[in-house]
């Protein structure tokens, strides 16, 4: 027959099982009581708190989300083996190379020498013009520790976007110097030497005329290896109407679809754009034709001066403002979507919590009357050589739970960063002895 609950008895172990379980249970809830009695004796009976004083800078601030907009031409080649002759922010003239297109991999080799032939023939030139004089001798040495000052100089820096012309600049000091002093050739073994190299270049260059083809700028610019499609979907003419709701679509990733054939592109005016999206409220504190400064952030790190070209009708409580600039382009030319902090104002002071700051009746002699005067006065107490000294000092701003402030005197009483400030204590007056 099915049991009942009366039927059920407890097991002997879960009986033993109970009391170990309270006892538990209970001297943790001592030790808590214990711990927390030490806690709030100490806290009543300690004299006084401090903090430190220290240098601090409040930002009346918005962020700006939005994408960097250029004057940009896209340059594009046939299909073959690519190298491109122009670093990132490099400025190319008008009709000069950009990129190299290799017929095949023999043709790569075939350029290669041909570059090393011609960097040679740059030598041996030099060498044959030079009088062997010690003036030249000293400019040589001179030459070769430059160049191995800048390269040290940029490798410790973390700069590598010329490491190869660097390297150059080296070998092409050191050779020179070696050609011209230290190989014991004559005048006219240099010379045989250079028509030597010279035939073998030409022969060469008709070798390689028809395996390699060269792209070219059409206008001069600034070459940057970055095509992501935006290149035509929005450009500086089609700022003045744009929308924040279009504006939303391409932060969204409503960007085109870079061509394959592309091998970079050339910026071609100095001046470059920010197209933000702000709320409507914080484009009200903006005017056109005035000077707003913002703060990118990641690669970029960079206060940029900039002026308000353009500030959209609202939309959904929103608005799209143009900000454009003529500086920093070089180092701006693989950004594209970024944000930014939109600065309005910088307060800069020392920052003390709220409860530090007080305010102290003060009684002085009028000169004029001989009246005794009273005034209310800001300040803090700072611990100073075991006593209360009361500083004053006048609020720059207020935060949530902070003040940032000035010292409103000078000389040895005003306040300072690094100063210990007293944050609470009771019956405080300026001189006081206080106990540890």
């Amino acid at each position: 027959p099915p049991h009942t609950p009366a039927d059920k008895k407890e097991r002997p172990d879960m009986k033993q099982g109970k009391p170990v379980i309270t006892f538990v249970i209970l001297v943790l809830a001592a030790a808590l009581a214990v711990y927390l009695g030490f806690y709030a004796f100490g806290a009543l009976n300690e004299p006084f708190t401090t903090t430190l004083a220290y240098q601090y800078t409040a930002r009346d601030s918005a962020e700006a989300s939005g994408l960097l907009v250029r004057e940009e031409q896209v340059l594009t080649a046939q299909s073959g083996i690519v190298d491109v002759t122009r670093s990132e922010g490099e400025k190319v003239g008008v009709g000069q190379t950009v990129a190299l297109i290799y017929r095949d991999s023999q043709a790569q080799a075939d350029q290669a020498q041909l570059e090393a032939l011609s960097a040679e023939i740059e030598l041996l030139e030099y060498a044959v013009s030079q009088s062997g004089d010690v003036a030249s001798a000293a400019r040589l040495d001179e030459d070769i520790l430059q160049a191995v000052s800048d390269l040290r100089a940029s490798a410790a820096l973390g700069d590598f976007s010329r490491l190869e012309d660097q390297v150059m600049e080296v070998k092409s000091s050191v050779l020179k110097r070696s050609y011209t002093y230290d190989d014991g050739s004559t005048a006219s073994d240099l010379s045989a030497q250079l028509s030597t190299l010279r035939e073998q270049r030409s022969a060469l260059n008709q070798q390689t005329a028809s395996a390699t083809t060269r792209v070219t700028a059409g206008q001069s610019g600034v070459f940057s290896s970055l095509v992501d499609g935006y290149e035509s979907l929005i450009t500086p003419a089609s700022l003045p109407q744009l929308t924040p709701s279009a504006l939303q679509t391409l932060l969204d990733g409503g960007g085109g679809t870079a061509d394959s054939s592309a091998i970079g592109k050339l910026i071609t005016s100095d001046r470059w754009y920010f197209a933000a999206l702000l709320p409507a409220e914080t484009a009200d504190r903006l005017r056109a034709g005035e000077t707003a400064t913002l703060r990118f952030t990641g690669d970029f790190t960079q206060d940029v001066e900039m002026t308000v070209e353009s500030l959209s009708a609202p939309e959904n409580g929103q608005v799209a403002a143009v900000f454009s600039t003529d500086r920093y382009l070089a180092r701006t030319t693989l950004l594209r979507q970024q944000t930014a902090e939109l600065i309005f104002e910088e307060y800069s002071g020392l920052r003390l919590p709220k409860q530090a700051l007080r305010m102290e009746t003060r009684s002085y002699e009028d000169e004029e009357t001989g009246e005794t005067v009273e005034e209310q006065v800001l300040g803090v107490y700072a611990l100073v050589s075991g006593r209360a000294e009361f500083k004053r000092v006048e609020v720059v701003v207020e935060g949530e739970d902070y003040y940032v402030v000035r010292a409103a005197s000078s000389g040895r009483t005003a306040l300072r960063a690094g100063d210990e400030i007293i944050v609470q204590a009771t019956g405080l007056y300026d001189g006081q002895l206080l106990e540890f």
